[in-house]
């Protein structure tokens, strides 16, 4: 069976998957590494190519390139076996979605001086990348140098002023706010950090301090720092991350699901307080995203239970997605919104 069309990038995973010489090369390249091609399950409907930038160098163009390269030629390791017509016709049958393009709204932010924290990668990055190529000024925040100077040599010519430092530390924080100069028009907070996935009866003193010092004190200090800038400007936007975690408790441990909850209870009582000077505080709760932040799990029953609960999670997505939902409620365009909790998490909240 297979597919008809020749594989190329732009093939779905699914594609890949369907085709016997596509299905063998790709089988073949993952168990090189000690995987196999159910890793894919969460992406097969995204066109190949998607991989290179998603693996954020595990996968390459030249690796790419290659393995179109092998599946024009029918070159399939030796001893690799075919699809079975299942698999074939369950690929088959997937209608293609629509895919989602980026699409810039040059000048949304022009003249606009905007913090993003943890601008070094994922959501972070993705947020600081899209308000720079959109014109605006972007003090960009990581605890990590070498991201930063990675992500400023990637936007040329933009206006970033990129900064290392820790957004627990009160010193810190002073500097974020000095760097952005006498206007502050908008805070992203993204920086965060995972738990370990463990329930609060096995929950250690580190993980909970640790994890709560940065999801939460962390994001108070800089709300905290930003607002007096914004009531004598006479307004803001201050957009934070909270989580899945923050809207139910199957999706994380103890302390990560009690950070991003208490990150809702800082977004709806700071937008309560301070709408009146004309501030808006609003949250995203990102689903299932590409970043560096990785799951562990520390309990066997933390475990279980959290891939239990994560059984009608949605396929994840790249952080660009996030960085769209954040961007809309930092920019004019979200206007009349104040004190949400946005769920962009491609409906896992609706399960």
């Amino acid at each position: 069976m297979g597919t008809t069309k020749p594989l190329t990038g732009d093939s779905s995973i699914a594609d890949w998957l369907a085709d016997p010489a596509g299905n063998a090369i790709l089988t073949d390249m993952l168990a090189q590494g000690g995987q196999t091609p159910e890793v894919f399950k969460p992406v097969r409907r995204l066109a190949i190519k998607r991989l290179v930038k998603m693996s954020r160098g595990a996968f390459t163009q030249e690796m790419l390139d290659d393995l179109v390269r092998r599946a024009a030629a029918g070159d399939v390791p030796a001893g690799a076996s075919a699809p079975t017509d299942a698999e074939e016709v369950s690929a088959a049958d997937e209608v293609p979605l629509r895919e989602w393009t980026e699409r810039l709204d040059q000048g949304r932010f022009t003249g606009r001086t905007h913090i993003v924290t943890g601008a070094g990668s994922g959501i972070g990055r993705a947020t600081a990348s899209r308000i720079a190529r959109e014109g605006g000024r972007v003090i960009a925040v990581d605890v990590s140098q070498e991201r930063l100077d990675e992500f400023v040599a990637d936007h040329p010519g933009a206006d970033i002023t990129a900064l290392v430092a820790d957004i627990t530390d009160d010193a810190g924080v002073a500097r974020i706010v000095d760097a952005a100069g006498g206007t502050i028009d908008g805070l992203a907070n993204i920086a965060g950090i995972m738990d370990d996935m463990t329930p609060v009866g096995d929950l250690t003193d580190a993980v909970w301090d640790r994890v709560l010092k940065v999801n939460v004190t962390g994001t108070m200090k800089l709300m905290r720092a930003v607002i007096p800038t914004m009531i004598a400007q006479g307004g803001g936007s201050i957009v934070n991350t909270a989580s899945e975690a923050a809207l139910r408790g199957s999706a994380a441990g103890a302390a990560y699901t009690a950070s991003k909850h208490a990150v809702v209870g800082l977004t709806k009582s700071s937008a309560f307080m301070y709408g009146p000077n004309g501030i808006r505080v609003n949250a995203v709760a990102p689903g299932p995203t590409i970043t560096n932040i990785e799951a562990t799990f520390a309990s066997p029953l933390g475990a279980g239970r959290i891939q239990t609960g994560m059984a009608v999670m949605t396929d994840p997505v790249e952080a660009d997605a996030l960085a769209a939902s954040i961007t809309f409620l930092l920019s004019d365009d979200g206007v009349n919104i104040n004190g949400v909790t946005l769920a962009s998490d491609g409906g896992w909240s609706a399960a």
